[in-house]
Formats: C-alpha cells, structure tokens, sequence
C-alpha cells in the first residue's frame, strides 16, 4: 500500500522529481524546482547530464533486448517518462517483461497508475541496498523467472550512495545470483576533477545530502568481475551513439561530435555476467 502521506510530502526534495524537472516533466514540487533551478540558472548547460543519461539508457536497454534478453530489473526507477524500460524492450522483444524498484512513494504511485493494466511489468517499493526483500517480493517473484538471464539496470543511482553505503555491494549481490549471460547496466556521475565535478557534488551534498562523482576507476571497479562489453565504459553520449542518416544502420561504438563538459561527467557501461 502507498504511503499517501509519504508521497504529497512537499516539504523535501525528491531525486526523482528532481530528475524530472530537469527533464522537462511536470511530477515535481516548488521544493524540487528550487534545487533543478540552481542547474538551470547558475550552472547553464548541466541538465545534459540528465538528458545524456536518459538517452543512454534507452540505447542500452535496447541493446540488452536484441541480445536475447526479455526480463529486467530496474533498480531505482525514478519517476515514468517518455521511452520507459518496458516500452523500449517492447519494440525489440514483444514478451518483455519488467520490474520496477524505487523507494520513492511518488514514483510508485505514478508508476503504478501508468502500468494498471500491464500484466508484464511491475513496480514494488523497495531500497536498492536491500537486494534480498526486492529478489524475494512476490510481484518481483512473479514475473522474472531468475532462472533465465535478466537485464539488471542500475541507471543513474549508484551514484546516490555514498562512499559509507557501500554502492559496489547491491551489483555484486544481483551478479552472483543471476545466471550466465544476464547483463548489468550502471551508468554514474563522472569526475573531470575539475570545478564544474566540485561544484555540483557540493550542491547535491548540501540540499539533498546525496550525490557522488567517482572516477573512471572507481565507476569500473563497481562491475567487479563481470565482463564489460564494447565499447568499456564512455561518456553516455558517446556510448553506442545512434547512427547518422547514411550509417547503415550499425551502431557506432565511439565518435560522435565534441561534447560539452557538462556531457563529460556522466559516463557508463553495460556488462555481462560469463
């Protein structure tokens, strides 16, 4: 049951909702906006890291599907928009079949209403660093059979866990238990150790007390000893770009123009477990 209390808290900034006014949406409060809005006017160009994000998602998860792959798990799940997991899946993989995780009361209600009448797909309310209760739920249980390879997706929330909350640990618990062949998505705030990296984790810290820019190595280190797939890990909107008109169709592994260096400080990486 939805904490309805829980979910028209207005007081507080929500990361998903956040996320979502840095999209373009409209599911976010005044408290919210206020946070989006220091992106947007004293940062100029820094909801690309939201957007690039987004996109890159929507790639990799139609990478996963046209591997073979007909289940996910996606683990913080934020808020619905255009181009969700199950409706990318879907143009590759008829049968898709999708579980929703996020701890977020609003994210869950608006998520349940959009999937009312969806028998393959689920959301459950649930914390990413309790892997065990989310494996074990029966709507979960229900949909993904765990004995078939699963698109495990960690898309933009690994880097809201702290150094303290040890974010290696939920891929490692979901890599173990997963069979041969299942992918791991992670895509994570890049550090260009430079002033723009500084400063966002400070206003991040400071308002929402999350957010952290890791480097190259550390975001690598979070696959452990899955096996990254081409192209490694690269800026998410250099991985796996859509083809320009006239490609023929391929997808690119790098290339792309310039990009800006907002763009440069969200990088990811899809992996498979051997």
């Amino acid at each position: 049951m939805t904490d309805r209390t829980a979910e028209d808290d207005r007081s507080k900034p929500s990361i998903a909702r956040i996320y979502d006014y840095l999209l373009g949406g409209k599911d976010n409060y005044a408290v919210d906006r206020e946070i989006g809005d220091i992106f947007i006017r004293d940062l100029p160009g820094s909801p690309a890291i939201a957007l690039a994000n987004r996109q890159a998602l929507v790639r990799a998860v139609g990478a996963i599907a046209r591997d073979g792959i007909s289940q996910f798990v996606d683990l913080g799940s934020g808020l619905p928009t255009a181009d969700n997991v199950h409706q990318v899946a879907r143009r590759h993989r008829a049968d898709a079949r999708v579980a929703y995780v996020d701890h977020d009361p609003m994210v869950v209600a608006r998520s349940r209403a959009l999937l009312a009448t969806d028998d393959r797909a689920t959301v459950v309310q649930a914390d990413l660093r309790e892997p065990e209760a989310i494996y074990h739920d029966p709507d979960v249980q229900r949909l993904i059979n765990f004995d078939e390879p699963v698109g495990v997706i960690f898309s933009g929330v690994l880097h809201h866990l702290n150094d303290a909350e040890r974010p290696a640990d939920p891929v490692r618990w979901w890599a173990d238990r997963m069979p041969s062949g299942s992918r791991f998505y992670i895509s994570h705030f890049r550090s260009g150790e430079n002033g723009e990296t500084r400063v966002l984790e400070e206003k991040l810290q400071g308002s929402i007390g999350r957010g952290r820019w890791r480097t190259d190595e550390e975001i690598t280190d979070l696959f452990g000893d899955l096996e990254l797939l081409e192209p490694g890990l690269a800026h998410c909107s250099l991985w796996r770009p859509d083809p320009a008109p006239g490609d023929g169709g391929a997808d690119s592994v790098m290339g792309g123009p310039d990009l800006t260096v907002w763009e440069q400080l969200i990088s990811c990486a899809l992996a498979r477990k051997p």
